[in-house]
């Protein structure tokens, strides 16, 4: 309830307190055990549309869609489980606060391994990304999506312990008073300046249906759509249109379409960035991002979605999904090295689809970049919380950068984000419809940009050496006090 587009923030911090109450009184085992059961309920109702995904869309029947969403949401209920099994043993240590701080970094360092590593990474529903409303949102320039998950959940389990007596009042309320009210404060901080002129920015919202959108007797309705409402806005600075919003292969497309879109740009002084597939070498294709106008270039996805884009754990999930008859796509990554793109006089950050949920993916690339552009296609998930989820996490990215961020879709969210994370406009969902806004390309780096989620818990293992030290000393402390007393 804490997620979009519920935003009941502060059910994060009554659920971490629950959990931090409920694993210490339990053994390890019988902690993964409720870690588990938090993690079945937290999933089942954080990503059950992923049932709308293979069933409507993927071409699934209600069984095999309702038995992947169900090994799905049982997968990603193994890592609460870790975290309660990991969290139980270190509430067996000495010292309050030494338990505290080993806690909230167990939780965030179990969050940044699914986030990061396994099956690509799946970063939905981390903790931090419920705290955009709340000034906790304030850290994030500082110390990224972790860093404010380590101090919610460090907030949560401070005050269990205090509640039970095993902190007093003055030694845990001036460290909780220090984190909100500090991060309140930093809220007004600006990290970034501008570095240019406003940029009057229009996103093109074509919403098109996912059922319709690859049909072939489909594909001129969709590119005449798109020029027509291309052609309305030619007096925007850049005109952006969603992910894979051309649906052919930009061979097939260049000489009748993608030609002429960019002469007419040219001729109006606009960039227009377009999503297409576009082939590569051999057998190998890219979910790509193509900029028109002033340069003409391309991006390719580089982070890609597993079991939507590219198919992990062959042979096994391939014969699977053959067996299932459930077609998925099988793309190519683009590379680290790929050279950013540059619309309206400035570059930007480009992601595609779900790259936004990875933030130290942006944070290398936003040094020469002026803004973020974020082109997605969540209509694969229907009405649902979803998209919703989706853009609470891509705000993220532009607080933590210090960037505007400009999102469009195919059928929704699409918006303007500004330097501080807030929604500043939207279009509606579910409509064919553009959104015009100004933009500011911003020059400067954000503490988080410089030090990385690496950097980040390099300095989490660093406070806990300290906080373990002075826990030691302490105990040695006292027990001479003791000793020397009897």
């Amino acid at each position: 309830m804490a997620f979009a587009p519920y935003d009941y923030a502060y059910a994060a911090v009554a659920a971490l307190m629950f959990m931090y109450w409920v694993w210490q009184q339990q053994a390890p085992n019988r902690a993964a055990l409720s870690g588990y059961l938090f993690g079945l309920g937290l999933f089942s109702t954080g990503i059950w549309w992923t049932y709308i995904s293979i069933h409507d869309f993927g071409g699934g029947d209600p069984y095999s869609a309702i038995a992947l969403t169900a090994l799905l949401v049982a997968v990603w209920a193994l890592f609460p489980a870790l975290t309660g099994w990991m969290i139980a043993k270190t509430l067996l240590w000495s010292g309050p606060w030494l338990r505290i701080i080993a806690a909230a970094i167990v939780w965030v360092t179990v969050e940044y391994f699914r986030g990061y590593w396994l099956l690509n990474g799946f970063p939905w529903l981390q903790i931090a990304y419920s705290q955009l409303s709340t000034p906790l949102a304030g850290f994030a320039p500082l110390v990224g999506v972790y860093g404010v998950g380590f101090l919610l959940a460090l907030s949560a389990f401070a005050a269990v312990e205090m509640f039970r007596g095993k902190l007093t009042v003055l030694r845990c309320l001036p460290v909780l008073v220090s984190i909100w009210v500090g991060g309140w404060y930093l809220q007004s901080v600006a990290w970034t300046q501008a570095a240019g002129a406003p940029i009057k920015v229009t996103l093109v919202q074509g919403n098109i249906g996912q059922d319709q959108k690859w049909q072939k007797n489909q594909k001129l309705n969709t590119l005449r759509l798109y020029q027509e409402l291309t052609e309305q806005h030619w007096d925007s600075d850049v005109i952006i249109w969603p992910e894979t919003s051309i649906p052919a292969f930009l061979s097939q497309v260049k000489e009748f379409y993608i030609d002429p879109l960019q002469t007419a740009a040219q001729a109006h002084g606009v960039d227009l960035v377009v999503g297409l597939p576009s082939s590569g070498q051999g057998k190998d294709y890219y979910n790509s991002v193509m900029t028109l106008g002033e340069k003409q270039a391309l991006y390719h996805k580089n982070h890609l979605l597993p079991f939507g884009e590219y198919l992990p754990l062959q042979p096994l999930s391939g014969w699977v999904l053959d067996k299932l008859q459930i077609p998925l796509g099988d793309f190519a990554a683009g590379g680290d090295q790929q050279t950013l793109l540059t619309a309206g006089g400035h570059a930007f950050v480009t992601t595609i689809c779900y790259e936004d949920a990875f933030g130290e993916l942006v944070a290398r690339q936003v040094a020469d970049a002026g803004y973020i552009v974020n082109m997605t296609n969540d209509a694969w998930f229907g009405d649902s919380s979803q998209p919703h989820q989706h853009m609470q996490m891509a705000r993220m990215r532009a607080l933590e950068t210090g960037r505007y961020l400009v999102r469009v879709t195919n059928t929704g969210v699409t918006g303007f984000v500004g330097p501080d994370g807030a929604l500043r406009s939207q279009a509606p969902l579910f409509n064919t419809t553009t959104l015009t806004d100004y933009i500011v390309p911003m020059s400067g780096l954000t503490p988080y940009v410089m030090l990385g989620d690496k950097g980040l818990f390099g300095l989490l293992a660093v406070l806990l050496l300290l906080v373990y030290a002075w826990s030691r000393w302490c105990s040695a402390v006292t027990f001479k006090r003791h000793a020397k007393a009897a």
